[in-house]
């Protein structure tokens, strides 16, 4: 039995079933269709944009920056790899040059030794490194020294040794090549920053302040570059599977020798290097390559100041009584 009402509600049930069978579905695959298109279209425009650029990395020699030349290369890039040691740079040009795991054209790279700490020596390093393609497309910022120690008991020379690594030798490098790149109207400043250039944690003082200066100048950076075309980005990676906290530096100087719980279980530096390439393919203005409770932290450090400085004091005495046990 179905009462008068019903009958009149059924061609209305129906053309409401005839409608989403006609037209939701088709307008829902559409939409996915244009949008696999749209990361299509953006993937080998990524591809283009990488191939046959001139890309210098620094801090090429080991963890993130050795994989990061490592898949600029493969995409195609004219490198010019820079670090301390000529000697693993040479051995890293010759790893890159006897593989052939690639399907695009690849070029030979060029090596330039330098230390970011002595201005002098970027100054010269940027000369030179211009010499090598006549031009840079894209600078990646990546070299950097971490840190571990109380405030109180690190000197200030220490904190002047971190500065300088992480952030004047990044300066200073980013405005000898920014001439050149403003006269061609073309370039692309990437910097590695980290998760605590937006968040610090306790007995990393040094270290944050250093990766907060660097967010800081590269935000101010691509509003004065925006009016030059030239792209600017940071990106802020968490916890990666590096040597970073075993080469670290310690309150009074010396090298912390440690491989850190959180270090040992963080990122493949090589996923976190195709995340880089991703990112400086897109033209990103700023990324965070962490994990869920760091990105977290981002937004609780902003909307809930007082409850993060809590959890923060707490992971303070957690870990300084850990050390006095």
């Amino acid at each position: 039995f179905v009462s008068g009402s019903s009958r009149k509600n059924l061609p209305k049930a129906r053309a409401m079933d005839f409608i989403t069978s006609t037209a939701i579905l088709p307008l829902l695959f559409g939409c996915l269709g244009v949008f696999g298109l749209f990361r299509l279209l953006q993937w080998v425009r990524g591809k283009a944009y990488l191939r046959n650029a001139v890309v210098v990395i620094t801090g090429a020699t080991s963890g993130l920056g050795k994989e990061c030349a490592k898949v600029f290369y493969a995409a195609g890039a004219k490198l010019v790899l820079c670090g301390r040691n000529g000697g693993a740079l040479e051995e890293l040009i010759r790893e890159l040059t006897a593989s052939h795991a690639t399907k695009v054209q690849t070029h030979k790279p060029y090596l330039v030794t330098f230390d970011l700490t002595d201005p002098g020596a970027v100054v010269a390093a940027a000369a030179e490194i211009l010499q090598c393609f006549g031009y840079v497309d894209i600078l990646v910022n990546n070299a950097g020294i971490s840190y571990r120690g109380t405030i109180m008991d690190t000197t200030v020379d220490v904190d002047k040794r971190v500065m300088e690594t992480n952030y004047f030798g990044p300066v200073a490098l980013t405005k000898a090549l920014l001439p050149s790149m403003i006269k061609r109207r073309q370039g692309h400043i990437v910097a590695i920053s980290s998760i605590q250039g937006k968040i610090s944690i306790p007995f990393r003082s040094a270290y944050a302040a250093s990766k907060h200066a660097t967010q800081a100048f590269f935000d101010c950076l691509r509003a004065e570059m925006e009016q030059y075309e030239i792209e600017v980005t940071v990106i802020s990676p968490g916890y990666i599977h590096t040597n970073l906290s075993v080469n670290a530096i310690t309150a009074d100087g010396s090298r912390y020798g440690v491989m850190d719980t959180t270090t040992a279980q963080g990122r493949s530096p090589v996923e976190v290097a195709h995340d880089v390439l991703a990112a400086v393919g897109k033209k990103k203005k700023d990324v965070i390559l962490a994990d869920l409770l760091p990105s977290l932290a981002i937004y609780l450090r902003t909307l809930a100041p007082g409850l993060f400085f809590s959890l923060m004091a707490s992971r303070a005495r957690k870990e300084r009584k850990s050390k006095n046990c």
